[in-house]
Parts: structure tokens; sequence; C-alpha cells
């Protein structure tokens, strides 16, 4: 029986560099004005879910921006596909492409294989969030074994503009380690 190792709440985002269709490496996680980051990994173009929920994101965008954390949306999909997958997509956060299987593993997704070449033609990942805060520690997590479970963006949004509140002193939750 083969284990993931997850990351835990309050480690170190590790360090994932992907692309962007506009020819940028990014590292995940990273921002240049010190916000947070909410890393959501999506399955790939082959997901009429992801495409959905990409696009309800894009609803909540102001929301997560008033909150001081930047949207990005990476897949293991080819740059091709994501260019295919564009002219279903409504958002304007940035989207990047090529996560391998070695970047999934580290950041301790759920993996599938295609069911047919008619869906993909590499490995992919199931759904993750990852809220990573200023200090470059993950703050939230959330993973799935497949496209059905994802976070409710309200509420999610509504959390991390509580957590950032200073006044309610809020930390890093279920960082202990037995």
């Amino acid at each position: 029986m083969a284990y993931s190792q997850k990351l835990k709440a309050g480690d170190t985002f590790p360090n994932i560099e992907v692309r962007t269709l506009d020819g940028k490496t990014v590292t995940l996680g990273q921002t240049d004005e010190g916000n947070w980051q909410a890393v959501f990994v999506y399955r790939g173009k082959h997901c009429p879910l992801c495409t959905k929920y990409l696009n309800e994101i894009e609803t909540y965008r102001e929301a997560f921006l008033d909150a001081g954390v930047d949207i990005i949306a990476v897949s293991a999909d080819s740059k091709e596909q994501l260019e295919q997958q564009l002219s279903s997509l409504t958002i304007s956060f940035p989207i990047a492409y090529g996560l391998n299987d070695h970047q999934m593993k580290t950041l301790g997704l759920y993996i599938s294989h295609p069911r047919s070449e008619q869906e993909t033609d590499h490995n992919f990942a199931e759904p993750g969030l990852f809220v990573v805060n200023e200090h470059g520690k993950l703050h939230v997590v959330d993973i799935s074994n497949n496209p059905f479970v994802r976070p409710e963006l309200g509420a999610l949004t509504r959390g991390i503009a509580w957590i950032k509140d200073p006044e309610n002193n809020y930390p890093i939750r279920g960082a202990l380690d037995y």
C-alpha cells in the first residue's frame, strides 16, 4: 500500500513553479505585494465541474481581493489544453498549466489516471485548495479525491476575511502533530 504525504497546516508552502499562458513562470503561494494567495488546483479541461467552479471563483474575485487574497488556478493540462478551455472560461485571475506528477505528490493531492484517451492524455490532480499567508505558511488547506467536493466560496471568502481580521487573533488551525 502506497502512502501519500499530505501538507500540514502551518507548513511552509513548497516551492512549486508553473507557467501561465502569457509565458511567465510563477511560484505558487508567492505574491509581490505580501498578500495571501489562494491556489486552486483543478482537474483540467476535461472536467465540466472544474470549468463551472473556475467561473464561480471569478464571481467571488472581489471578495478575495477585499480580503487581501490573490487567486491563481493550476492544472496538469498542457498549454494547448488550457488554450482550448479558455473559450469556456470567464475569468480574469491568472491560470497556469503543466503541474507534473512530482509537484502533485509534493502538494499531497490525490492523483487520477484518465478513464480513457477521450477524457485526457495524462495523470491529473483531483481538486485542491491551498491558502498561503503572507509568511508563506499554509493557512487553509482543502483537498478532495473527486470533483464533487469543493469549498463553498461564500463561506470561504467570509472565513478568510474573519481569519485575517487582527481583532480576531485567529491562529492557523489543525497544526498539532502527534
